[in-house]
């Protein structure tokens, strides 16, 4: 069970947005820190790990860039949303970022509320109404993929890939 304080966002929302063109070829550290830079100044000083994101229709959508790499870096829990872009669901799962699919999400929360998440039972739960609605089932294997940290560890952990070189201390 994910359970976290909900912060609301609405449709369209761009990837460009979470992991803007002046960051793009940053580190991962410094794009989070730029992530809804231009439409909501200083959230990434507000939002806490643990935290669920509540969005609206075809959220993500645009370019390939890895937003769901730097909210995850800022330890947002999840995301739920009522649609979702392809490409930034494909990076969802890379990425290891849990993104759901819930139809009826955006009316059912407001902003700092209380979501909780059950991905055995496919539910999310405002615990402020009780108000209860189904999430889109994701494949057991990207739901594997998404929990586990993403591909790369995957790849890694198989010994299809060399570990990621950490640095000296």
């Amino acid at each position: 069970m994910i359970s976290g304080r909900t912060w609301c966002f609405g449709d369209n929302i761009n990837s460009d947005l979470m992991v803007p063109g002046p960051v793009v070829y940053a580190t991962p550290a410094e794009q989070a820190r730029a992530v809804f830079s231009a439409n909501r100044p200083g959230w990434v000083d507000e939002v806490k790990p643990g935290d669920i994101i509540v969005g609206g229709q075809n959220f993500g959508m645009g370019s390939s860039r890895p937003g769901a790499r730097s909210l995850r870096t800022l330890g947002v829990a999840c995301l739920l949303a009522e649609s979702l872009n392809g490409l930034f669901f494909r990076n969802a799962v890379n990425f290891g970022f849990l993104a759901l699919r819930c139809p009826g999400v955006s009316t059912a929360f407001t902003e700092g509320q209380t979501a909780e998440v059950s991905v055995a039972e496919w539910r999310v739960r405002n615990v402020q109404t009780g108000a209860t609605l189904a999430c889109e089932p994701v494949p057991p294997a990207l739901l594997k993929l998404m929990l586990e940290g993403g591909i790369f560890p995957s790849l890694e952990r198989d010994g299809l890939i060399a570990p990621k070189a950490t640095k000296a201390k």
